[in-house]
C-alpha cells in the first residue's frame, strides 16, 4: 500500500496545474471522503468545489510538513500552507490534521482545524470547503 500524505495531496490539488481537480482528488481521496474544517463538514462533491474555487485565486505556494504521523489506518500531521494569491497578496494558515487512511492509502476522512497566521480576515475562508 501507497500512502498518500498532506503535502503530497496538496501539492497535487492546488500547485500541479497538468492534474485536473478531479485526476488529484482521485489520486490522494476515496469516492466517500468527508472532510470536517473548523467544525464544519463537507462531502467530497464540496471539497472539489472549493478546491477549484481556490486554483482560481492560488497562483503559486508551497506546505511545509511540521510534524506527520502514520499509525496504521490513522494519519495526523501539524503543516503550514504558504500561498500567494493572484494579487500578489501572501496568506500564511498553520492546519492541524486527524484523518483516516483507506485500504489502499488514500484519505477516507479528515478532520482539521486552520489557524490564520497571515493575511486578510477574508482569507480565513481559504481553509474551509464552506
Amino acid at each position: 500500500m501507497t500512502r498518500t500524505g498532506i503535502e503530497a495531496a496538496l501539492n497535487d490539488l492546488l500547485f500541479s496545474r497538468e492534474l485536473t481537480v478531479q485526476e488529484a482528488a482521485d489520486r490522494h481521496f476515496t469516492p466517500e471522503y468527508r472532510q470536517r474544517t473548523d467544525g464544519d463538514w463537507a462531502d467530497r462533491a464540496a471539497f472539489m468545489e472549493h478546491i477549484s474555487h481556490l486554483r482560481t485565486v492560488v497562483t503559486d505556494g508551497h506546505v511545509e510538513v511540521h510534524e506527520e504521523l502514520y499509525d496504521g489506518s490513522r494519519y495526523a500531521d501539524r503543516h503550514t500552507a504558504h500561498l500567494t494569491k493572484k494579487d500578489g497578496s501572501a496568506v500564511r494558515m498553520e492546519v492541524y490534521v486527524f484523518a483516516d487512511l483507506a485500504p489502499d492509502g488514500r484519505f477516507a476522512r479528515i478532520e482539521e482545524t486552520t489557524l490564520l497566521l497571515h493575511g486578510a480576515d477574508t482569507d480565513r475562508d481559504m481553509g474551509s470547503a464552506r
